[in-house]
């Protein structure tokens, strides 16, 4: 479903600022792939996001999502393919439209508008429905506007928006990092629901080591643009925080710097 192929990307080259982000970077996610991505600050993970994306085009490599090659594709053209999720809850949502018309406006994203009126009664029953499953009773608060809500509300929301569509690919960009731990958790377990269901293949980025062992069946690390560890399957469900921290000593040869990441 995606496949990145020898991807290089160094931003201001030639300056004393030079960074390489993306060190001839290679991934493949199979069809229905839940993967979560761990590194240390300026490991290359929002940079790997930001390419599949299309933010910004990158130096030499492929991205192909779904067999198609959208490596030259503009942001907005690839939108089509991809569901995302930032860290910002904020970001995602039009705070002055009610949380309704944002779902309508996700569901109909794609397709050729006309004149009918707004929101039919089937598509209201569609949104009751579909909110039920955030077990946040948003179901019954449709014609809210959506700055009224929490960040958490609006996160949960942002992330069914995101999937109404079903797209190839989900990309979540620490988008609990915002969020006191209580409401973080059960943004994940909303997560975890809707991409097991829907089987969508996603890959999140998180902060915190714990989140990255208990969710999705593939685990990334990266380190200075390239991925140094990839551990799925048994190995993946018997991890521990201690077994990540020594893995990755062994495949760096120092010691994993972060202690938000650590500690959760």
């Amino acid at each position: 479903m995606l496949e990145i192929r020898n991807v290089t990307k160094i931003f201001n080259p030639g300056t004393v600022n030079e960074k390489l982000a993306l060190d001839h970077f290679s991934l493949t996610l199979e069809d229905g792939e839940f993967v979560t991505v761990i590194g240390g600050n300026g490991a290359g993970k929002s940079t790997m996001m930001n390419a599949i994306a299309g933010v910004w085009p990158v130096d030499t490599g492929q991205i192909l999502i779904d067999g198609v090659d959208v490596t030259r594709l503009s942001e907005h053209k690839r939108a089509k393919f991809l569901g995302r999720v930032f860290q910002d809850p904020m970001t995602g949502t039009a705070a002055e439209m009610e949380i309704e018309e944002n779902l309508a406006l996700a569901r109909r994203r794609g397709h050729r508008r006309s004149l009918r009126p707004g929101i039919t009664k089937k598509e209201r029953e569609t949104f009751k429905e579909l909110l039920k499953i955030l077990g946040l009773g948003l179901e019954d608060r449709l014609t809210t506007k959506v700055g009224l809500l929490s960040g958490g509300q609006r996160q949960a929301l942002t992330l069914l928006m995101a999937t109404l569509q079903k797209p190839r690919l989900l990309l979540l960009d620490e988008h609990t990092a915002a969020l006191d731990p209580k409401t973080a958790a059960k943004v994940l377990e909303t997560t975890e629901l809707i991409v097991n269901r829907e089987k969508l293949t996603t890959l999140m980025i998180t902060h915190n080591m714990k989140d990255a062992i208990a969710h999705g069946n593939r685990l990334i690390m990266l380190m200075d643009g390239k991925i140094i560890l990839d551990i799925k399957g048994e190995e993946k469900q018997k991890l521990t925080v201690e077994d990540l921290l020594h893995k990755f000593e062994e495949a760096s040869g120092e010691e994993f710097a972060s202690d938000k990441a650590i500690l959760g």
